[in-house]
């Protein structure tokens, strides 16, 4: 196998390691780093669960490899909150309206929330944010709390400094 020594800063934190030209990034993160976060579920793309930002965009990192990933600035969910532990605000929100059971969506959906959030302005949020939604498969909630997250997301001028 051909193995790249790859350089990349996940949540702040400067990494580097030598990994197989096969390995994915969602397992890159999980098994080499330890962002265990990062749910792998489908590693077709379909379900979200393992959403990340790259270079502050929303991406499946099961369709990403993580030799792709050098140079990049990763978040996983674990660097959303605040280091005294403030959650982001996304996070708030579905704590805040239930939008979430067993958690195994939670992931990925916050990271694309957060990613729209940050990205959008002015008027349509709320839309957007739905769009979004439809990326993520989540067998536990019936979407009715995230639904309301997004709301309460929409409703709090989240454009500004997310």
């Amino acid at each position: 196998m051909s193995e790249h020594v790859i350089d990349l800063t996940v949540n702040g934190h400067r990494h580097s390691a030598r990994v197989e030209a096969r390995t994915g990034l969602g397992e890159f993160l999980r098994d080499t780093l330890g962002y265990t976060g990062t749910h792998l579920a489908c590693e077709h793309g379909v379900c979200g669960a393992c959403t990340v930002m790259v270079d502050g965009v929303a991406m499946r990192s099961c369709l990403m490899l993580a030799v792709q990933a050098d140079g990049a600035q990763v978040t996983t969910v674990e660097g959303l909150a605040a280091p005294d532990g403030t959650l982001h605000p996304v996070q708030q929100a579905l704590k805040d309206n239930f939008g979430l059971q067993c958690g195994f969506c939670t992931p990925g959906v916050a990271m694309t929330l957060a990613a729209v959030t940050r990205d959008h302005a002015g008027e349509g949020l709320e839309h957007a944010l739905t769009s979004a939604m439809s990326g993520h498969l989540c067998r536990c909630t019936g979407y009715q709390g995230i639904r309301r997250a997004i709301r309460q997301l929409a409703g709090d001028g989240m454009r500004e400094g997310a």
